[in-house]
């Protein structure tokens, strides 16, 4: 689950932004504040994946705010999302690592694809023991594909993840979407993928639970052969 919150002094955009971040499987509202007094509180109270951060806050620049959030928080990232356009300040942000830079007013689309890119990153690094420079260049999105991808396999599919999921499905007998999610360390969308293809190729299949009550679940079991 990532855990991300929101500092901006707009309690309005703020509901925006966590009505947008709902819309992200795999994603937990943990936070808001509305000055970077509250932030600094917020980071040190509450475990914090992603930071939502806004520039022109009433008591701190935002700019000024992200060195003290790289020396006390280094493992809290940063989007920030801000109306500033100045071309200082974008360099003020990159420098102090941002990794990403959205600027006001942000479509629904466009914020939920940032967040979606960031979750990507985040399972390129936990599915991958070792780095090489295949794995660096789809990290900063210089190729499309991810590193050491089979080609026979299709987009958004890698092959180590689809090995892992093979590994799951033969220790565990019957699988729902969010058990495998659990097991492999991703979202409920990246687990579903994973399942999906591997019933599209045959080597799973799907059975309903119907249980006692309730609407039937779906299990996934690997394919005999």
């Amino acid at each position: 689950m990532l855990r991300v919150a929101i500092a901006e002094d707009d309690f309005r955009i703020a509901q925006v932004q966590e009505r947008f971040l709902l819309e992200v499987d795999g994603v937990e509202v943990v936070g808001k504040a509305l000055n970077a007094k509250e932030t600094l509180e917020m980071l040190k109270e509450k475990k914090v994946d992603l930071l939502l951060l806004d520039i022109y806050m009433p008591d701190e620049m935002g700019t000024d705010l992200l060195p003290k959030i790289r020396a006390q928080f280094p493992q809290v990232d940063v989007i920030v999302v801000t109306a500033a356009t100045e071309k200082n300040i974008v360099e003020i942000c990159l420098r102090n690592g941002v990794v990403n830079y959205l600027i006001k007013p942000v479509m629904m689309e466009s914020f939920i694809n940032a967040i979606k890119q960031y979750q990507e990153k985040k399972e390129l690094f936990s599915t991958h023991e070792e780095v090489d420079q295949s794995f660096i260049d789809a990290y900063f999105g210089h190729v499309r594909t991810k590193p050491k991808a089979d080609k026979s396999l299709p987009s958004g599919i890698d092959g180590i993840t689809l090995q892992k999921s093979k590994d799951i499905l033969k220790s565990i007998k019957g699988i729902t979407i969010e058990e495998m999610g659990q097991h492999m360390g991703v979202s409920r969308t990246t687990a579903r993928r994973y399942l999906e293809y591997l019933v599209s190729t045959g080597e799973c299949h799907v059975e309903y639970d119907y249980g006692i009550i309730g609407r039937p679940e779906r299990k996934y079991y690997l394919a005999s052969h």
